[in-house]
């Protein structure tokens, strides 16, 4: 079995050196797609990333039991679903086993590390109100504000994985067509229709802010850029809303998921046709959005018991 020879540098921040060793080790040894070998990289980065939020100088042989503890309260906190936490924690467990076995480590620090309890649990469902709230506490003044407004009609205008939004290239808007192009799961493409408060927002950004700014190499077409001319990252997107519902004291827990949960359900509520929502979602299969007739059905229970005289 080869082994990746490692450089000690004797700095905490030496992540990129682990990162690129597991990635060499995942193509050649595991044989993995790179599909699957970003998808590795990525839940590494999600922790690199609590770890700058935090501001933690913590390097990977120096990550014990209690931050990683500590890092999945705060994906918690930021919405993330017990699906993508249980990914995201096998995605980590492979790095450290990864590490041991390079003898980097003599003790794995997320062997006690336990994943969420999966169960089909509904969302949190945004109304109008609620997401006009949203939208409208954003701080227009600030540099984000303009591109933030346009993200959050973006993600509820075409219902969007959070992945879809911060991957969206300006290459890919048919504003004329109404329409945007979307690379979905599996690097599907699908065309999702855009709606006009969408487009203006949109326009607005692009046209008034985004064009004084400078991309960084290769994310010339990304939209949605951050402070230093690079795409957003996931967790950036989720704490944009976190930090926006804390603003208006909402009680909801919410992520970027929520806003395409309720799009979903506001289109079913109003008599759309399963199948078109189906498409629009990018559902590989029809069972998948049926639990949003589950929420349809719930809806009209409710009023029911509301408003029927014998209830």
């Amino acid at each position: 079995m080869p082994k990746y020879v490692f450089v000690d540098l004797h700095n905490k921040m030496n992540w990129k050196i682990y990162i690129q060793g597991f990635k060499s080790f995942l193509a050649l040894e595991k044989s993995l797609s790179k599909n699957s070998i970003d998808a590795y990289l990525h839940d590494v980065n999600m922790v690199i990333q609590f770890l700058e939020y935090k501001k933690y100088d913590f390097g990977p042989k120096d990550i014990q039991l209690k931050h990683l503890q500590e890092f999945l309260k705060w994906i918690t906190e930021l919405g993330m679903s017990p699906g993508t936490q249980a990914r995201v924690i096998s995605g980590i467990k492979g790095f450290y086993k990864y590490l041991l076995l390079e003898n980097v480590l003599s003790a794995d620090p997320t062997a006690l590390l336990e994943a969420p309890r999966l169960g089909r649990k509904l969302p949190d469902i945004l109304n109008v109100d609620d997401i006009n709230n949203i939208i409208d506490a954003i701080d227009l003044s600030k540099p984000e504000g303009a591109r933030n407004k346009a993200m959050l009609e973006t993600l509820y205008s075409c219902g969007l994985r959070v992945s879809e939004l911060i991957n969206l290239k300006i290459s890919n808007l048919y504003f004329n067509d109404g329409f945007v192009k979307v690379i979905g799961k599996g690097d599907k493409e699908r065309l999702v229709p855009i709606g006009s408060a969408a487009v203006k927002q949109i326009n607005i950004y692009k046209n008034e802010v985004r064009s004084h700014d400078t991309p960084k190499k290769d994310n010339e077409d990304f939209l949605f850029l951050n402070r230093r001319g690079a795409k957003l990252s996931r967790i950036m997107v989720f704490i944009i809303i976190k930090d926006l519902a804390q603003k208006i004291n909402m009680k909801k827990h919410i992520s970027p998921h929520t806003f395409r949960h309720s799009f979903a359900t506001h289109l079913i509520e109003g008599g759309a046709d399963l199948r078109a929502v189906q498409e629009m979602l990018g559902h590989e299969s029809i069972t998948t959005t049926e639990i949003y007739t589950h929420l349809d059905r719930e809806y009209l229970r409710q009023a029911i018991i509301q408003f029927h005289p014998r209830s």
